[in-house]
């Protein structure tokens, strides 16, 4: 079973669909009554990094899920700002993230890129995971992922990356720490490839090393 935390951020009905369509049980929490007893999460997210992360705070779910994650281990993955929230800092605001990976979101360095429209990077890019991992089971090495982003996650341990892409300069657009994974590309946009990683999440034991 997913459970897909709702704070009134992110496009949760593409995930409940998506999931749907690969025949895996969903569920969606948008209190801490919802989200307690939950056994993988899945934590959404657009927009601005301050305004994501003041809105999980307001939704009374945020001790509960900080305890899930870092006391009981319960897997969880984020997706794009979801992804940048696990970070401590980000230069895109002042509010504290939540610190469940230890780095910091930047923003891509425009002067690195020669396209005319430089940001936001929007579009089709190949993925390079940094080795094999069972969220990246059955997808080819350079796989196509749909990006929307400004900014990027900056590892502070450069073993919890997972997997890199490239928009002026190499970022990493997939990380990993335990339980915990962040995804800056998005799944739920990106076909077949999106698909399978949703579903490899799906089937992951509770900590893969």
């Amino acid at each position: 079973m997913i459970t897909i935390i709702d704070y009134g951020v992110g496009n949760i009905n593409a995930f409940v669909n998506m999931y749907r369509r690969l025949d895996v049980p969903v569920t969606i929490a948008r209190n801490a009554s919802e989200l307690r007893g939950a056994r993988k999460l899945l934590l959404p997210g657009v927009g601005h990094f301050d305004h994501a992360i003041t809105e999980l705070n307001k939704s009374g779910m945020r001790n509960l899920l900080d305890d899930m994650v870092m006391v009981q281990k319960i897997p969880v993955i984020g997706i794009c700002v979801g992804m940048q929230m696990m970070a401590n800092t980000s230069d895109e605001g002042t509010v504290e993230g939540l610190g469940w990976i230890n780095g910091r979101v930047k923003r891509l360095d425009e002067s690195l890129i020669s396209h005319r429209t430089k940001l936001p990077h929007m579009g089709w890019n190949d993925v390079f995971p940094t080795r094999e991992h069972p969220l990246f089971e059955g997808i080819e090495n350079d796989a196509l992922f749909y990006f929307l982003h400004s900014y990027h996650f900056v590892c502070g341990d450069t073993s919890h990356i997972l997997a890199t892409s490239s928009y002026g300069s190499t970022f990493t657009c997939a990380t990993h720490r335990e339980n915990i994974y962040g995804i800056l590309f998005h799944p739920e946009k990106s076909h077949h490839s999106g698909a399978a990683l949703l579903y490899n999440f799906s089937k992951l034991k509770d900590a893969q090393t």
